[in-house]
């Protein structure tokens, strides 16, 4: 985790003045190692000098070191009255200038995010998920946890920092507006302006990206941990969904962004299947119109479904599986889920040091801790870390290199919003012209004013890889955009294509592309697999 701190090193009286001096420090990566004997118990009482760490090799100085001892038991249960519709509300208080709210401590104690994705949410899987974190909060949280809430419809929201309080995190939760974000559809406008923006992490842009809800998602998950990594400690993010659906054209850059944010920030995902056990009837339930032709008799009507549900659980499958979590699949008693958490982050160490490798190539850094082999000890810590990647004072070699690095870095740069669609056309026998339709909303493009019209410059770089994994086609284009002032007023509310295309043998396909905006560096990258039939 990269954070920056700054410390106070040395203060002295000389000639009867205070001289102060700082050191500002980056760079600081944090690893929790879990040690456990030979029968899965935690080994306390372990000092700095019992471990070593090494990055790529190379012995790194260990900086910070802290034990995290965690309890399991659960608090007396608790029950939080209804607030009654019908009864008078409290007196007003009078308005005063209150105190921001204090960061609370965090020193030997389970960080817990409560994450309610209610995009697509059905309101029997919003109910029965808000009556588990209810039932949870009430009868099973322990005096280690500390539990947030967030949730996803159209945007991100803080709902409540991290707190001990169960009665405020159960109100919080109760007050839920059940339905609200199905199917991403933006709310009534009224409504939108009583809400605090303060909360707001992430906003997903719905006039640009409706029809990629996948990616909508995962940035909002990649927003949240994000977010989470000021904390040091190892952190757990609840995630409340009814699966995450595909939509034909998956970006496995942004799952895989998402997963590096989330490893880096020392987030593990336990994603919970809000839909539990689900009976599926041959014709379908009462909940959509009963399907017609040959396909209810033969079962291909019932494999489709099939197949759709387990498409939507293999996401948060991956989710739980890349970041360290557990995936609670095809089970009507959510807080497992949670109580999982609970069973997998005990005791462990915090460990910190500063990187001697300064450099920000944005490549895997390997981390690799031993401790001594008398103790005969198991460890279990993450086993890496991307680091970091910068774009002020590149050259024009050097915006060239960056660009092929990134076509082959595992580490898929998403801040620039990318979709893209492919599809195909017959040319001749054995050959297919594929064309490729690549948008990027204009709310991300910075312009600058230059000769009386706002211009803007953006880099493209595509490669398509065949099952041998060569590269049968690419794309290396650069295109200035000159607008009006007229139209550069409405370009946030519009989106920039890019249309190209390749001339391919039937096969199976991997597309990778790459588009930077070259005012302020942001990337985004799109990875599909495609398939052109003979």
């Amino acid at each position: 985790m990269r954070r920056a701190l700054a410390g106070l090193l040395l203060a002295s009286l000389l000639g009867g003045q205070q001289e102060v001096v700082f050191r500002a420090e980056s760079n600081l990566i944090v690893v929790n190692v879990a040690v456990r004997d030979g029968a899965g118990r935690p080994m306390e009482g372990l000092t700095k000098d019992d471990f070593q760490l090494f990055e790529d090799d190379k012995a790194q100085q260990i900086s910070v070191f802290e034990l995290q001892k965690l309890g399991t038991d659960a608090m007396p249960a608790i029950r939080v009255p209804v607030a009654d519709p019908a009864a008078a509300p409290p007196p007003k208080e009078p308005v005063t200038e209150a105190a921001p709210p204090e960061k609370p401590q965090t020193r030997d104690k389970r960080l817990m995010v409560l994450f309610f994705d209610f995009s697509g949410m059905p309101v029997a899987d919003q109910v029965r998920s808000q009556d588990a974190a209810i039932r949870f909060l009430e009868s099973q949280m322990t005096a280690s946890d500390l539990v947030s809430l967030m949730t996803f419809s159209n945007d991100l929201r803080l709902v409540h920092d991290f707190t001990a309080d169960r009665a405020a995190l159960v109100t919080a939760i109760r007050g839920f507006r059940t339905g609200e974000g199905a199917d991403l559809v933006a709310g009534d406008a009224a409504a939108e302006e009583e809400e605090d923006e303060g909360n707001i992490l992430f906003s997903a842009d719905d006039s640009e990206f409706n029809l990629f809800n996948t990616d909508r998602k995962l940035s909002a998950l990649e927003a949240a941990a994000r977010q989470l990594a000021n904390y040091p400690e190892k952190k757990a993010l609840v995630y409340f969904s009814s699966g995450v659906s595909k939509t034909g054209t998956e970006n496995h850059s942004q799952l895989r962004a998402t997963v590096n944010a989330a490893v880096k920030a020392n987030v593990a995902i336990y994603a919970l299947d809000a839909r539990g056990l689900v009976p599926s009837a041959p014709a379908g339930d009462a909940s959509k119109a009963s399907p017609s032709g040959k396909d209810l008799f033969n079962g291909l009507s019932m494999k489709k479904e099939r197949d759709k549900f387990h498409d939507q659980q293999e996401t948060l499958y991956s989710l739980a599986a890349d970041t360290g979590g557990k995936a609670l699949l095809d089970n009507n008693d959510l807080t497992v889920g949670i109580r999982q958490v609970q069973r997998d982050i005990n005791t462990y160490y915090l460990l910190g040091y500063y990187s001697t490798n300064q450099t920000p190539d944005g490549r895997f850094r390997k981390i690799r801790v031993r401790v001594n082999p008398s103790l005969k000890a198991k460890l279990d810590y993450r086993p890496g870390y991307f680091a970091p990647k910068v774009w002020t004072n590149f050259t024009k070699e050097d915006k060239e290199r960056q660009l092929e690095e990134a076509m082959q870095l595992g580490n898929p740069a998403t801040d620039l919003p990318v979709a893209l669609e492919v599809n195909y056309f017959r040319m001749d026998k054995g050959r297919y012209f594929v064309p490729l339709a690549v948008k990027v909303p204009g709310s991300e493009i910075a312009l600058a004013r230059k000769g009386g019209s706002e211009q803007a410059e953006l880099d493209f770089l595509a490669q398509v890889r065949d099952g041998k994994n060569r590269v049968q086609a690419s794309v290396r284009d650069t295109i200035r955009v000159k607008l009006s002032a007229e139209n550069a007023a409405h370009l946030a509310e519009r989106q920039l294509q890019y249309d190209s295309g390749f001339s391919l043998a039937p096969g199976q396909y991997k597309l990778k592309f790459l588009a930077r905006e070259n005012a302020t560096g942001k990337m985004g990258a799109f990875e599909t697999d495609f398939t052109v039939p003979d």
